[in-house]
């Protein structure tokens, strides 16, 4: 029987195309073993030019494509619940119980599928606890292990500010706390060195006029060190994310409750696949 991999995106934009499509390809010419259940989204035809194109190559695929809007169930509810949960400052009670009801929803409409792996790839909702429990799901992180979390770029100002040496991109096993999930694989960057050193100075300079969260106001993405640090991020990826699931569909990666273990060794923080990603992208 085929190893089957489920799929979890947003399709919210050209990123989450060229996730689906390197890992199709790979599995068209015999990379991954494997083959694609489904395709499920949170966004329905019709809510946003970008998914509907997303959808179309779902279709010409031929994979089951399953899609279910949030932003139409229970709307107010779902509204309540990030009010109270930003006068908090943690996640409400209402909001996680919105999560679990809607998750209640994707299971319902995921009966009959039974994927051995399922990847979020550009899927921009929090889970809940149950659909963690349910399904065995990773996820791509934009930084390291032990690094910071939030969105892409939320972790390249937060490792701007604090003037780190190094980054990477992470694929961790998902919980209902958000980037919080043991890592499976990584790989690391340096972001000082090398070319990366006249960025920093031009920085050091900008902040002698102003503060940091001004540049992240006015530079924003354009800010010549934030776009070198996700550039050399985006390129591992894509490499990070294949590399990842081909050694899941070998069996060399388990995962046993929230405890990874590689080629049958404990590897609570991850296996570092740094040189193997290093090799590719250096082709």
């Amino acid at each position: 029987m085929a190893y089957e991999i489920g799929w979890f995106s947003t399709g919210r934009d050209e990123a989450a195309r060229d996730l689906l499509q390197a890992v199709y390809e790979r599995i068209e010419d015999g990379t991954i073993k494997a083959e694609m259940a489904f395709v499920f989204s949170n966004r329905e035809r019709g809510e946003d030019r970008e998914s509907d194109r997303f959808f179309d190559l779902v279709d010409g695929y031929g994979i089951d494509l399953v899609c279910f809007s949030s932003r139409r169930f229970k709307p107010q509810m779902r509204r309540r619940g990030l009010e109270e949960t930003r006068q908090m400052g943690k996640d409400s009670e209402l909001l996680r119980r919105w999560r679990r009801e809607y998750d209640r929803e994707i299971m319902k409409r995921l009966e009959g599928y039974n994927p051995d792996l399922n990847v979020l790839a550009g899927y921009m909702l929090i889970t809940g606890d149950q659909i963690c429990r349910r399904y065995r799901m990773i996820n791509l992180h934009p930084a390291a292990p032990g690094g910071p979390k939030g969105a892409w770029q939320e972790v390249i100002w937060q490792l701007i500010g604090s003037g780190a040496e190094a980054t990477g991109v992470m694929i961790h096993l998902v919980t209902e706390a958000l980037d919080e999930g043991p890592p499976i694989t990584y790989c690391t960057f340096p972001i000082k060195e090398g070319h990366f050193q006249p960025l920093w100075e031009d920085l050091a300079r900008k902040l002698r006029e102003r503060p940091l969260s001004r540049i992240e106001e006015e530079e924003g993405e354009s800010n010549p060190l934030f776009r070198e640090i996700r550039r050399q991020g985006v390129i591992r990826e894509l490499p990070l994310l294949i590399h990842t699931i081909r050694t899941f569909t070998e069996g060399r990666i388990k995962i046993a409750g929230e405890r990874v273990s590689v080629d049958g060794r404990p590897c609570d923080r991850g296996y570092d696949m740094t040189a193997e990603i290093d090799e590719q992208i250096s082709r």
